[in-house]
């Protein structure tokens, strides 16, 4: 990936975290968490890493993000200066979770030695 790619991937990923905690109307886009974003080398798509941290399902999470896409793009596009705003795909990340069990698992296999 270029150096201008990844610049414009963390500066998406940087303004789409401020719209969404700042300005959304929908609390749940509050509780989002963006852990990255990768811009395609066309500048066509993004695609949006997160997690989220609230009592929603995560179905209902996923449909509130693609609901919200249009609107998130149209602010991202007045904020970043760019001849063609990529469209925004979500993915829930699933890394942070896989983290934290195998953080348990160790946890509980050093209880374990102890006893």
């Amino acid at each position: 990936m270029s150096v201008k790619i990844e610049r414009i991937s963390s500066e998406v990923l940087r303004v789409l975290s401020e719209i969404m905690l700042l300005e959304a109307k929908d609390e749940t886009l509050k509780h989002i968490t963006i852990t990255d974003c990768v811009v395609t080398n066309d500048l066509s798509f993004a695609n949006v890493y997160y997690t989220y941290m609230g009592d929603e399902p995560l179905e209902d999470v996923k449909k509130n993000l693609e609901v919200a896409a249009p609107y998130l793009r149209t602010v991202l596009a007045s904020k970043i200066e760019l001849r063609h705003t990529p469209e925004l795909r979500f993915f829930y990340d699933e890394s942070i979770e896989y983290g934290q069990n195998i953080e348990r698992i160790i946890n509980k296999l050093h209880e374990n030695e102890k006893e």
